[in-house]
Parts: structure tokens; C-alpha cells; sequence
């Protein structure tokens, strides 16, 4: 199965979200994004997530990256591509709260742990921006 992040960056800071509480994820920091559904472009998955998740619209950029990982059996693969804001009225859906962290502050906080083997992909490719 695939499933896609968004790395919104504006200067030396990413956007993050803290997921609502319950499930697997309750509680924990992700950089956004989700599940594609069948027929479904990694692009298209995100536009889609983000307007669902947020309630704005974006752009999906170049590839950050991609990461391997299992959930309750299942093999999955993570991409991460750039994305834009094309809108900044959130509204939170699925998520507490939002906002925009430098990089050692993500690296602290309880993120999930699919996201967190994106670590030293975005790590390299901002690695000029940082």
C-alpha cells in the first residue's frame, strides 16, 4: 500500500500536525498526508488529503523521499513530496493543532514512526536550505 506526506516548508520551518486522540496514532506528530485510494496518483492523494485534513488547497511538488514501513502486518510504502499552500485558512479535521517547526525541534517531539524514518530523507534534501 502507498501512502503520501506533505512537507510544506516556509523558510528553516516545516509544517506539522498533531493528530486527534485515539487509534494508533492518537496524540502523535505527523507531517499530513494519508492513504491512496485505489486509481489514485500520489499527487492527487495529497490534494486530496489536505483538503479533506485541512480544508485548503495545495500544490504537490518534487519528491523528498520515501521510507518503508509495517502496520498491523501490512507492508507500506511512504512518499514524500513538496508541497505549497495555496490556501491558509485551516481547518482542523483530523488534527489538534498545527504549526511550523525547524527541524531539531521535530526530531524531539513524539512523532509517528513512519514519518520519523522521513527524518534524514528531508534532513538531505534541505540539507542547503538549513
Amino acid at each position: 500500500m502507498t501512502s503520501v506526506a506533505g512537507i510544506a516548508v516556509d523558510g528553516d520551518r516545516i509544517f506539522i500536525a498533531r493528530r486527534k486522540a485515539g487509534g494508533d496514532l492518537g496524540g502523535k506528530w505527523e507531517f499530513p498526508g494519508g492513504k491512496a485510494e485505489e486509481g489514485e496518483t500520489d499527487e492527487e492523494a495529497l490534494v486530496r488529503e489536505y483538503k479533506e485534513e485541512f480544508g485548503v488547497k495545495v500544490s504537490v511538488g518534487a519528491p523528498v523521499g520515501t521510507a518503508a514501513f509495517e502496520h498491523h502486518q501490512k507492508q507500506f510504502s511512504l512518499h514524500a513530496y513538496r508541497i505549497n499552500f495555496l490556501e491558509k485558512d485551516f481547518i482542523l479535521a483530523e488534527h489538534t493543532e498545527w504549526r511550523w517547526a525547524l527541524l531539531a525541534e521535530i526530531e524531539a517531539l513524539d512523532f509517528a514512526d513512519s514519518d520519523r524514518l522521513l527524518f534524514p530523507r528531508i534532513k538531505a534534501h534541505f540539507a542547503s536550505s538549513f
